[in-house]
């Protein structure tokens, strides 16, 4: 039976969380016109002969559609719960079915009822995914005009799909996208264990369930209570912290713990160093022959999983001509996610249905200035910049003139010294908008032949409250860096071999930051914090994730010769 409703930010629609466009307007798209119908557990036969389970909303009208699919190992049937949960990303399908879209939401193999193992982001799902795409292509309600979205996971396996170049993939639409997936388990070398426990856990978890748990009983009450719009608003702002604390709280129940124990321990113990599990597992190489549309986005505030990836994505992306990138503000992709649908309905509208939204007018770069409050454009990524060197001080100060000495902290918390160290500039005479990559050159002594690494920077206002911009993370003993790897002056570390620290001696590091873009307003001050161990007291991760500790008890020791390097937009 069809359902005459629809999502939108129009009046009488069910009113969608989160910005909707990037601060432009748009022409010519596709109206609110559909009923929807939906099939729900279709088999989706892969060429091993496993069936993948997905979920189909179409419209309720005769003849064929262009279809957007979803794929992710979360469970389909969640996926119009309302929750403020990470795991609802596929999209808003009452948005999308009246606009004449099909809207398909499948589950990888061996996730919430599909068939097979789960592989985990390897050349098997790279298959899958291609033949979903052509089985999606070939059905009677489908005009053979396929496009892919979704964030996270459901846009990583977009990116996947298109290595494989399925003839009917047309446009894709991820946002906080990972292309590498060491890169969003281990940060230079740090295991994120906070997170990647947390993840598999829980998808353990999940998949063990599927219509008994998720469709009916408490679900259907829970259905019609987030439905609620003013329950419905009161998610517009969720941020990463309550979904990590969600997660954490999936986790516990009970799972199988295979294959779940066994990909996480693959992760976090069995392939300490890049090899060839994590090459196959790595799309760079791969995308520089994906020549179909691709808009990429994130958050600015996803520092420690997806936000690294994107750029990636953008380099590897370098040789196609119709790749966009957006970077969005604070609380600009809430759970359940149903923000930027404009954006991407005049992205699709475009490239599946040909019709003339002025989707690629402009520069290919539009970025959030937090602190200045409104959108830049660029025509390249990072854009021209010079940096600006602050030297670590001494006396805890971040100047550019250097005042020599140096300042030490404890890695275990057994002695007197402090377990972290901060540098904190004067106030600033004048607004300074920071775009681009940040670096920490760094010399330390360490007593120990293995440290973490792991910074923290910050805007501190004129009243003393701190505003978490960045991070930074490196493993001391996978430290060397590839000169020649990148054009774009950031340092590439290879990660396939470990060189203990010379204890007692100096030793040059180079650390990057995560990417940002931030206006250091006028009287703010701007603050560096390092730590070895982020599971102490006194120091909050961002996003909560958290490193398993490396190394022996140490004390570790910070030159001033250090220096901070900071991307100041040229002018400025």
């Amino acid at each position: 039976m069809a359902r005459l409703k629809a999502a939108g930010v129009g009046p009488g629609q069910r009113r969608l969380n989160g910005p909707q466009t990037t601060g432009r307007q748009y022409r010519n798209l596709s109206p609110a016109l559909h009923g929807t119908t939906r099939e729900d557990n279709v088999p989706v036969p892969v060429r091993d002969g496993s069936r993948l389970l997905a979920d189909v909303h179409r419209p309720d009208a005769d003849g064929r559609f262009p279809a957007l699919i979803a794929a992710a190992p979360y469970p389909r049937q969640l996926q119009d719960l309302g929750a403020p949960a990470s795991i609802i990303e596929a999209g808003a399908s009452d948005f999308w079915v009246p606009r004449g879209y099909a809207h398909v939401i499948a589950n990888l193999r061996g996730t919430v009822g599909s068939g097979g193992t789960f592989t985990f982001f390897d050349e098997q799902e790279r298959k899958d995914l291609f033949d979903l795409v052509e089985w999606v292509a070939g059905q009677p309600w489908c005009d053979g005009n396929v496009g892919m979205i979704g964030l996270s996971y459901y846009a990583m396996t977009q990116m996947e799909a298109a290595t494989r170049r399925p003839p009917h993939l047309k446009a894709l639409f991820p946002f906080n996208v990972t292309v590498q997936v060491r890169e969003a388990t281990h940060h230079n070398g740090l295991l994120s264990k906070a997170f990647v426990s947390t993840w598999f856990h829980s998808l353990g978890v999940l998949s063990a369930h599927g219509d008994r748990l998720y469709r009916r009983g408490l679900s259907r009450l829970l259905r019609k209570v987030l439905a609620i719009p003013a329950v419905h608003r009161r998610f517009n702002h969720t941020d990463s912290v309550q979904a990590t604390r969600a997660l954490q709280l999936i986790s516990r129940f009970r799972r199988d713990a295979h294959p779940w124990d066994d990909l996480l321990n693959a992760v976090a113990t069995e392939h300490p160093v890049r090899d060839a599990w994590w090459d196959e597992r790595d799309l760079t190489g791969l995308l520089s022959g994906v020549d179909i549309p691709v808009y990429l986005g994130g958050e600015w505030s996803n520092v420690a999983l997806h936000l690294p990836g994107l750029f990636e994505a953008w380099e590897a992306l370098a040789g196609n001509p119709d790749v966009r990138m957006t970077m969005l503000g604070e609380h600009s992709l809430p759970w359940p996610w149903e923000s930027m649908h404009i954006e991407a309905l005049a992205w699709f509208d475009h490239w599946l249905k040909g019709r003339d939204t002025g989707i690629l007018e402009g520069p290919a770069i539009r970025y959030w200035l937090a602190g200045a409050e409104q959108w830049r454009t660029a025509d390249s990524w990072p854009p021209p910049a010079t940096h600006t060197a602050l030297a670590l001080n001494a006396d805890g100060s971040l100047t550019p003139d250097e005042r020599p000495g140096e300042r030490s902290y404890a890695t275990d918390g057994a002695n007197a010294a402090p377990a972290q160290l901060s540098w904190t500039s004067d106030p600033l005479s004048c607004d300074l908008d920071m775009v681009g990559h940040p670096e920490l050159r760094l010399t330390a002594t360490s007593s120990g032949n293995d440290t973490g690494w792991i910074l923290l920077l910050q805007d501190v206002g004129p009243d003393g409250k701190a505003t978490d911009i960045t991070q930074g993370w490196l493993r001391a003993s996978m430290r060397h860096v590839d000169e020649d790897a990148s054009e774009t002056g950031r340092p590439v570390l290879p990660m396939k071999t470990r060189d203990p620290v010379p204890a007692g001696e100096p030793v040059d590091y180079r650390i990057p930051l995560v990417a940002n873009a931030r206006r250091f307003r006028s009287g703010h001050r701007i603050r560096l914090i390092l730590t070895s161990d982020d599971t102490r007291e006194g120091f909050r991760p961002m996003m909560l994730f958290s490193h398993a500790p490396v190394g022996t008890p140490a004390v570790n020791t910070v030159h001033s010769s250090s220096r901070l390097l900071l991307p100041i937009l040229e002018g400025e």
